[in-house]
């Protein structure tokens, strides 16, 4: 474990494995067999009801397979409940509780019964200060806007220091620049952490931005893996490449995106 600049004890980056898990629900089926390395910053990016949330679901536990494993950093964690596994995940709805303080709702990442110590306290402040709300430790999540909200799931994930983050779309509801900043923001905790992320998006300039790998899923599989500079030049998959609309050419040279160093 190594000590962050908020005096948060960061965990070692965990590797992830699907190893032939299914899962099915209705007449929807899935089958993920993919590996996302430790510390890496994956996108993950398909159609519409092709199974990106089901597979962060399935790798936090709110989800069980019908068979296969759920292996992260080697171990199966095929029987442990969401809140043991080792990781942490923001949704699309900020997931806060509307009754509670800025405050209490990242204090829930260190303890569930916000009993929280002086030493407590002073971690929740730090973390609000590392994602820009310092001072607004008593505001309640409505007199916030959507982006300071999902700031807020993000200081908990700070507390929470889980060595995996899933973000599922948490930032689809911001505009342009917005989220630019809000992705900046994964990037710089990513890089002081070191974690294992993986995040659902629907948008070629999240993942170009801030993504290192992609995972393209279709049809309820892993269609395709790699390095987002891979996927994101003439080499990358067909199947991909009609996904976001590239007629020709690289995607890169197409969408004239700036790519953010990793």
């Amino acid at each position: 474990m190594t000590t962050t600049s908020d005096g948060i004890g960061a965990q070692e980056a965990l590797a992830l494995t699907l190893d032939g898990v299914s899962f099915s629900y209705g007449e929807a089926a899935f089958r993920f067999d993919a590996g996302f390395a430790a510390g890496r910053i994956t996108a993950i990016m398909g159609p519409s009801g092709s199974g990106k949330s089901t597979l962060l679901s399935l790798i936090a536990g709110f989800e069980t397979p019908d068979a296969g494993k759920v292996l992260i950093g080697g171990i199966d964690v095929g029987d442990a409940a969401p809140s043991a596994r080792p990781v942490s995940m923001v949704f699309q709805e900020n997931n806060l509780f509307a009754h509670l303080s800025v405050e209490g709702n990242v204090g829930l990442g260190r303890t569930p019964s916000l009993r929280l110590t002086s030493a407590d306290r002073h971690a929740v402040a730090e973390a609000l200060a590392r994602v820009g709300l310092a001072g607004k430790e008593q505001r309640l999540p409505r007199e916030l806007s959507g982006g300071e909200r999902q700031r807020v799931a993000l200081a908990r994930v700070l507390l929470r220091d889980r060595p995996v983050l899933l973000l599922d779309e948490p930032f689809a509801s911001l505009g342009p620049a917005l989220r630019d900043d809000m992705l900046d923001l994964v990037a710089g905790i990513h890089a002081e952490r070191h974690m294992t992320v993986l995040f659902v998006t629907h948008h070629p300039q999240d993942a170009r931005r801030i993504g290192q790998e992609i995972v393209f899923v279709d049809e309820g599989r892993v269609a395709a893996t790699g390095s987002a500079a891979d996927f994101f030049d003439r080499s990358g998959p067909d199947a991909f490449r009609r996904y976001i609309g590239d007629r020709g050419g690289s995607v890169a040279g197409s969408q004239h995106i700036a790519r953010k160093p990793t």
